[in-house]
């Protein structure tokens, strides 16, 4: 049994309290909002985020961050990406030498653009900084549903002891040392899945929903090996396996905003009604800034900041997209006879 510490209790962060319980350690939940702690000490159940998933009485709530942190060989790192800087500076003073810290949020920071454990490094340079992500809804882990992540981490021993910690025999859990693949797989995949959804507000089909993921994930690899993530990476759970997900499940917040977006809302208005953080709009000004630094082309995310912060239509971006310059599917392939 471990003692660890879920920071940030959103839908994710109640989805993987329940599961660590569950494995049997010992587990405390810390959030802000006082509100929100006073319900599930009353209650066992985040009635609003995550509901019909009953908590056991053995974990804890507390907006106490020392006492969240104190004495735990792990803490999950589980706030909104727009948050996680934020969080990690107020957590610093409290985190001590060889704690593990595994962020499960999702997005690139838009002003540095670091990676979100860069930045959680940036602000606690004394912790072992780890990362978990995939194909995971957090609807899904709460009721126990077959469920496979990966956890990536600068050091076998640590990945084996998260995996370890985590798995069992409904949420399976790979280990890799691709932290940076890892997690740009997930932060883009949520700008691809803001024009899945987009799409599907628009009244296309499953014809435009598999263009999206297919050349989606290109877009993705591309950007991603350039900046030193691996090709196996983005073939895997935290590339396609995500993008799959986030694209085609009404649980992906994502999705959701883009189909409200697709029949004619603002983002603002979007995020109004689907009430929760839609990571997908912090990443997409950053992955072009990311763009333009590597030197990559990324015509699908283009058109959504496009539409989220230019004024397009959501069908002047997708005629944009069908009507680009003839290209060749993998432009490194030869003809036998040129």
């Amino acid at each position: 049994m471990e003692k660890i510490a879920v920071i940030g209790a959103g839908s994710w962060g109640i989805a993987l309290a329940k599961l660590l319980s569950d494995n049997g350690h010992d587990v405390t939940v810390w959030s802000i909002i006082k509100e929100e702690i006073d319900m599930l000490n009353s209650k066992h159940e985040h009635v609003d985020k995550l509901p019909g998933v009953k908590l056991n009485d053995s974990i804890r709530f507390t907006c106490d961050l020392k006492e969240a942190i104190e004495d735990k060989k792990v803490l999950v790192l589980a706030v909104p990406s727009p948050f996680t800087r934020s969080t990690a500076s107020k957590m610093k003073e409290y985190v001590k030498d060889g704690q593990i810290i595994v962020n499960v949020a999702k997005g690139i920071e838009e002003s540095t653009l670091m990676t979100l454990s860069q930045v959680v490094e940036d602000e606690i340079d004394n912790a072992s900084v780890c990362v978990l992500s995939g194909p995971s809804h957090a609807e899904e882990v709460g009721r126990g549903l077959p469920t496979t992540v990966v956890v990536g981490a600068k050091t076998k021993e640590d990945a084996q002891l998260l995996q370890n910690i985590f798995m069992n025999d409904f949420f399976r859990v790979y280990i890799s040392p691709d932290i940076l693949g890892i997690e740009l797989g997930g932060a883009l995949k949520n700008v691809v899945a803001l024009a899945a959804g987009i799409a599907d507000g628009l009244g296309f089909g499953d014809n435009t929903k598999a263009a999206l993921i297919t050349r989606g994930i290109t877009e993705i690899a591309r950007l991603g090996m350039a900046m030193g993530g691996k090709f196996e990476t983005f073939c895997g759970l935290t590339g396609i396996g995500d993008l799959i997900v986030t694209c085609a499940s009404m649980h992906s917040r994502n999705r959701r905003a883009g189909i409200l977006i697709g029949q004619g809302k603002t983002y603002e208005e979007a995020m109004d009604e689907v009430k929760m953080v839609v990571e997908g709009v912090y990443s997409a000004k950053a992955a072009i800034k990311l763009a333009e630094k590597y030197d990559v082309k990324l015509p699908i995310i283009e058109q959504v900041n496009k539409v989220l912060f230019e004024g397009l239509t959501a069908k002047e971006a997708m005629v944009n997209l069908m009507l680009r310059d003839r290209k060749l599917e993998h432009p490194d392939m030869e003809w036998e006879n040129s």
